[in-house]
């Protein structure tokens, strides 16, 4: 994937999301975990298109 497309899609999910918790009304506890979940979601989502998620399990931390 294109990383002009990459930023494309990043800037469409934080509009939208800045969208949801501007204009929705809910629970500061539930837009919290949204927001944590968008996040999280956008992150793997991040390493899977650049390759990096399949190589998660080689990855040792500490003594091996």
């Amino acid at each position: 994937m294109p990383l002009l497309q990459m930023l494309e899609v990043l800037v469409v999910v934080g509009v939208l999301l800045w969208l949801v918790n501007r204009f929705i009304p809910m629970q500061s506890t539930i837009k919290s975990i949204l927001n944590g979940v968008v996040v999280i979601a956008v992150v793997l989502w991040i390493l899977n298109v650049t390759g990096l998620f399949h190589s998660l399990p080689n990855i040792h931390v500490g003594k091996g």
